[in-house]
């Protein structure tokens, strides 16, 4: 039996959301993070993560001394991340109209996530709410594809055995080449000894360059690109299509 179901990775099946990401060095990416805080912060521990999941991240955070909170959209999730970090707050809200009670020192938004602002009136929204929300000096880290190095026929692919079931994850980018708006294709199959069912997702995502992001957020940011490379701090070397932002909130002029 092949049962084919669309948009529900991130609900019906947010239990299996921790397999597909197996491949995932949570805590690789959050001492990175750490570390570019050190480097550039203000020094505070006050962190927000958007679209944060179920909690990977700010698990490593907070056994790091941050004083973490999480926002996404999903319900699911968000049960899950309070499981995981029983410590933190969490909240349903939307990347780009989010609200904070207090201004923060760190902000956080990985695995791509800041694509989910959709398009790129959002993701201006978006930039504005964490200016907003952070304290002057206040750290912003993300990382993003470029959408002139989109390869329409890449895709990540990996397999994990789970409670009797083998399951296959498969995501990828696809852009056409114009406009502010790319996909994120994602299917998840799962077989057991009686059937093999098969769910497809896929997301509406902003397109964006890394030059044009660059020139929305240097308004208010000093911004700062690296390699997508969470084991090595290196400088972003112009060719790659994938980076990592850190900025820094500028004061108000």
């Amino acid at each position: 039996m092949n049962t084919p179901t669309s948009n529900a990775l991130y609900t019906d099946l947010s239990r299996y959301y921790d397999l597909m990401c197996t491949d995932i060095d949570y805590a690789a990416q959050s001492h990175c993070i750490s570390r570019f805080d050190q480097l550039f912060g203000n020094g505070g521990k006050r962190h927000l993560d958007l679209a944060c999941g179920t909690g990977q991240h700010i698990r490593h955070l907070i056994d790091k001394g941050y004083q973490s909170q999480g926002l996404d959209l999903n319900q699911p999730m968000l049960e899950l991340a309070q499981q995981r970090c029983p410590e933190a707050s969490f909240s349903l809200q939307n990347i780009c109209d989010f609200t904070v009670d207090t201004q923060l020192d760190l902000i956080t938004c990985f695995l791509y996530s800041i694509h989910y602002s959709g398009n790129l009136e959002n993701l201006k929204q978006c930039l504005q709410q964490v200016y907003l929300a952070l304290h002057e000096g206040g750290l912003f880290c993300f990382n993003v594809v470029e959408k002139n190095l989109i390869r329409n026929d890449s895709f990540v692919r990996h397999s994990v055995h789970h409670e009797g079931s083998e399951f296959t994850f498969q995501s990828g980018w696809y852009y056409s080449g114009k406009g502010d708006t790319q996909a994120l294709k994602l299917s998840v199959d799962r077989k057991t000894q009686d059937a093999t069912h098969v769910w497809h997702d896929e997301h509406p995502m902003v397109a964006i360059s890394f030059a044009e992001l660059t020139a929305l957020l240097e308004p208010q940011f000093d911004v700062h690109l690296f390699e997508h490379n969470y084991d090595t701090l290196q400088p972003w070397n112009g060719e790659s299509g994938n980076a990592l932002f850190v900025c820094v909130k500028r004061p108000l002029a």
